[in-house]
């Protein structure tokens, strides 16, 4: 028979501390956050910063933890302090309308952005004025999948540790440096300074994407600068980078969203920097 659940009540203090990370300045003073779901577990289990388990604890609900078990021993092995609970504790941690019964609570993990700087990066991605979780979770699982070597969220951005961005990120929050709170001014120059050339990305952009990929000039240092879902990026933004670039749209449609933009500028540059000779445009069709 599995075992009981060792917290059967919302109000346990174990279980009001973890309720009150999916609030940013719990989050902040404590230097934790939470992270939901098997993936993100996972990940998190097999995570450490300066020889520390990123994962300090994880609730599971008993059917999660038998469903799971090979995720629930890796949070074991990590030294994390496992909870057993039922659904009720659950959903009343989760951040979530249908949780997937673990949640972990995890340290922050984010990397000074000096370090960043000082392993040379051959691409990153800015979010210089990115307010919504989601699509900062999404682009950060994209700059993860293209291959980029950071990831810098400038102080007009939202937090990294938003509950809705650690799980779009889907475990990528895990897998590359992520600088946060850098002034924007800060982090282009500091890039520049590097020998990263700083692309903006904007739909009304003087330079198109197919022409910076067919004049072969993308296969350098890069790092893309994304803006505001609505608005874009400001003035003042574009005028630091060494060009503002737009997606060309070859269809009907008004415009791309912003993961969408930045996966098929993040991939254009994993790209270019791939190849060993010029490379065709990746938005013909």
């Amino acid at each position: 028979m599995p075992a009981a659940p060792e917290l059967i009540s919302p109000r346990s203090p174990r279980v009001a501390a973890a309720r009150r990370l999916a609030r940013r300045n719990f989050r902040g003073k404590e230097r934790l956050f939470l992270a939901e779901g098997p993936q993100a577990v996972r990940e998190a289990a097999a995570h450490r910063v300066d020889d520390a388990a990123t994962l300090v604890e994880l609730f599971a609900t008993v059917e999660a933890a038998e469903r799971y078990a090979d995720i629930v021993g890796d949070a074991r092995a990590a030294g994390a302090r496992v909870h057993l609970a039922d659904e009720e504790v659950i959903a009343d941690i989760s951040t979530t309308v249908t949780p997937q019964g673990l949640v972990g609570i995890c340290r922050f993990l984010d990397t000074p952005f000096e370090e960043i700087l000082a392993a040379r990066p051959k691409l990153v991605a800015v979010l210089a004025h990115v307010r919504d979780p989601g699509n900062a979770g999404t682009v950060l699982r994209c700059a993860d999948a293209a291959g980029a070597e950071a990831v810098v969220l400038t102080d007009a951005s939202v937090d990294l540790y938003n509950p809705k961005a650690v799980r779009a990120s889907v475990g990528s929050l895990f897998h590359l440096p992520v600088a946060v709170g850098v002034p924007v001014e800060a982090a282009v120059q500091g890039l520049k300074d590097a020998g990263v050339r700083i692309l903006a990305a904007d739909g009304a952009g003087e330079d198109d994407l197919d022409d910076e990929l067919d004049k072969g000039t993308m296969g350098g240092p890069t790092a893309w600068v994304f803006g505001n879902e609505a608005w874009g990026l400001p003035e003042e933004t574009r005028a630091l980078a060494d060009a503002v670039v737009r997606v060309p749209i070859h269809g009907k449609a008004e415009s791309l969203n912003l993961a969408t933009a930045a996966a098929v500028c993040l991939y254009a540059s994993a790209r270019a920097q791939r190849a060993s000779g010029g490379c065709r445009s990746v938005t013909d069709s």
